[in-house]
This record gives C-alpha cells, sequence and structure tokens, in this order.
C-alpha cells in the first residue's frame, strides 16, 4: 500500500470529534445516558443547533474521514486482489457515506417510526450492512495475497464484530452499548487500514 499520512490524521480527528461530540453532546442533554440511549438521540431536531453541531461532528466528520481511508484503500489494492475485494472496498466506502449521512437526516424523537427518523435509519441500515459485507468481501479477496492477509483478517473479524453489534449482541448488553461497540470496532478497523497505508 503507498504512504498516506492524511488518512492517519483524518482518523486521529474523526475519532476525537466523535468522542468529544458525545461527551458534551450526553451532558447537554438533560437524562441522556449512554448505557441506555443511542448516539444518534444526541443529533435530534427537538434539540436544535446543538443537535446539528452533534451530527456534524459526530457522524458527518468520522463518516467522511473513514471514506477517505477506504477511497484510498480501493485505489492501492493489488493488482492481483479478485473481484470480492474490490467489491468489499466499495461497500467500505458506501458504508461510510452512510454514516456520515446519520448528520444530515436527524431523528425526530416525536415521531421515531416514520418521516424524518425514516431516512435517518435507512442512512443506519445502510452503514451496518454494507461494511460487513465489505469485510467480508475484503477478507476473501485478500486473504492469497501475500502482503495483505493481515487486512483480510482483521477485515473480516470486522465485518463480524459490526454485524453482530448492529443487529444480535442488543440481547445481551443492550442496544445502546451493541450499537457502540459496531461503531467503535468500525473506526479501529479504519484506523488501522490508516495506519498499514502509512507503513506501505
Amino acid at each position: 500500500m503507498s504512504r498516506n499520512p492524511s488518512g492517519l490524521l483524518a482518523m486521529a480527528i474523526a475519532v476525537a470529534s466523535l468522542v468529544i461530540a458525545s461527551l458534551v453532546g450526553g451532558m447537554a442533554v438533560e437524562g441522556y445516558s449512554h448505557l441506555l440511549h443511542p448516539l444518534a438521540w444526541l443529533g435530534a431536531r427537538q434539540w436544535g443547533s446543538a443537535g446539528t453541531l452533534f451530527g456534524v461532528f459526530g457522524f458527518v466528520v468520522p463518516g467522511l474521514a473513514a471514506a477517505w481511508v477506504a477511497l484510498g484503500l480501493r485505489s492501492d489494492l493489488p493488482r492481483a486482489a479478485g473481484w470480492p475485494a474490490r467489491i468489499g472496498a466499495q461497500l467500505a466506502l458506501l458504508a461510510a457515506l452512510a454514516f456520515a449521512a446519520q448528520g444530515l437526516l436527524p431523528l425526530d424523537l416525536e415521531g421515531e417510526e416514520g418521516g424524518a427518523s425514516r431516512w435517518h435509519a435507512l442512512a443506519w441500515l445502510s452503514w451496518a450492512l454494507a461494511f460487513p459485507l465489505g469485510g467480508l468481501g475484503l477478507a476473501l479477496g485478500l486473504c492469497r495475497e501475500a502482503g495483505a492477509r493481515a487486512l483480510a483478517w482483521v477485515g473480516g473479524v470486522t465485518a463480524v464484530v459490526v454485524l453482530a453489534g448492529a443487529f444480535f449482541a442488543g440481547g445481551w448488553i443492550g442496544p445502546a452499548l451493541s450499537q457502540r461497540l459496531a461503531t467503535a470496532a468500525w473506526l479501529a478497523w479504519s484506523c488501522y487500514v490508516a495506519v498499514a497505508s502509512r507503513r506501505g
């Protein structure tokens, strides 16, 4: 992979942006608990400019940073990489853009089952499905490439963790924590790709 220090810097900013926005937003919303409530609540329309700011720093900034890393990954794939890896990289890019879209499509706490909230839910679902499929595609397409086996394994494991956190782990640790687990795993994968790119 080519050297891309800007990807690592982008991911450092992305992680800091999400963490700080979550902490500040959680303190600003009365009764909010990170153990019980999803992050998307902090960007709800009902909070006005505070919700908009969280949407920007909690979703848009991390999503665009991860998209930048995924774009670099797509262009750095080995020539011998098969179509599963190339489709996987495309899906990783799509997932990052879908994550960013959540900040532009805020929840409406007065109508969580319809209206504007449907678009937010669609963006979240697109992220939660596109990245696991992309990670598995990268794992299948790169597992035989000597210089990319670590990336293949990390992508496959992260895909499973994100899928479990987004859809299955809620019954064990609660929806709020399981969604945070999925988000953290995805960000960690993006950071890994950025570090691997910088190391060449």
